[in-house]
């Protein structure tokens, strides 16, 4: 994953780009009707079941777009909710507090969402080995939230992004012809521009993991489209010499079969784009 300062300034990013989008050249229907003076206070109310996440980025969205802003905390990132909960009081100027209003709960919405499937997923691992990971499979310009909201719920990231990673899948193999020639060529990209990427490599049978287990330098292979036996003998066979990761198709019905195989990791896309929203409402009090 990226530094934190990387990470901060691409959250800093969404919220700038978030509010350019939402609020243009004003929020005229507040602006038409409530004095710049008013001072006013909401709740943040929680109108579902499920794990809490965006709290902390809501925090900063008022601070964006108003400083004297004030929220009161009572449920934090991370925490189970319930219909009738009140997560956050926030307080200062009106016109502020509705100009924040809709990009506070379309990202807690969905981070709340993301964070809720993540944690349903880590609770059908515990007791194994295995972590659950989140993929690229994100909402176009919300990436970071969407990985916020997988660490809140207790899953792990992957990679950001293209640059953080070097991930040589079945289209890089071929393209390179073939799981030596790329990994070579991997490698000697890295030492030419200086570079230090961890390495993952994508196998799709156990013929695959034997090769690529040939090369020095692999940090994790992973195991595309595995059944659970060929999923077992491939664990045998990579022992410490490596990392291991499982993926694709996996759901909430094979995943503890796969994690009983002995995986280091599991990444699963669904955590990001499947999933259904929590339903929050930001009213005045």
């Amino acid at each position: 994953m990226i530094t934190q300062d990387q990470f901060e300034k691409e959250v800093a990013l969404i919220i700038a780009n978030a509010l350019r989008e939402d609020v243009g050249d004003g929020d005229h229907s507040s602006l038409a009707c409530i004095p710049g003076s008013a001072q006013g206070k909401a709740k943040l109310l929680v109108k579902d079941e499920g794990i809490l996440a965006g709290v902390e980025f809501a925090k900063q969205v008022f601070q964006y777009v108003d400083p004297e802003m004030k929220t009161e905390v009572l449920i934090p990132d991370g925490m189970p909710v319930k219909y009738g909960d009140i997560a956050f009081y926030v307080s200062g100027s009106s016109q502020n507090i509705l100009k924040a209003e809709r990009l506070v709960l379309n990202a807690m919405q969905r981070m709340s969402a993301i964070a809720t499937k993540t944690n349903f997923f880590v609770t059908l691992l515990e007791g194994t080995q295995t972590k659950i990971l989140d993929t690229r499979k994100t909402t176009p310009g919300i990436r970071a939230l969407e990985k916020w909201a997988v660490k809140i719920g207790g899953g792990e990231n992957h990679r950001f992004a293209l640059y953080d990673m070097i991930m040589l899948k079945d289209n890089h193999i071929d393209f390179a012809g073939g799981i030596t020639k790329a990994i070579e060529k991997t490698q000697q990209y890295l030492k030419e521009s200086k570079r230090e990427l961890k390495i993952i490599v994508e196998a799709r049978n156990l013929g695959e993991v034997e090769e690529i287990l040939q090369s020095n330098g692999v940090y994790r292979i992973l195991l595309d489209n595995f059944d659970y036996s060929d999923t077992q003998k491939a664990v045998a066979l990579i022992g410490d010499q490596c990392l291991t990761e499982s993926s694709g198709g996996i759901n909430e019905q094979t995943i503890r079969k796969y994690a009983e195989c002995g995986v280091d990791y599991i990444s699963s896309g669904a955590l990001t784009h499947s999933v259904h929203n929590l339903d929050l409402s930001l009213k005045a009090v």
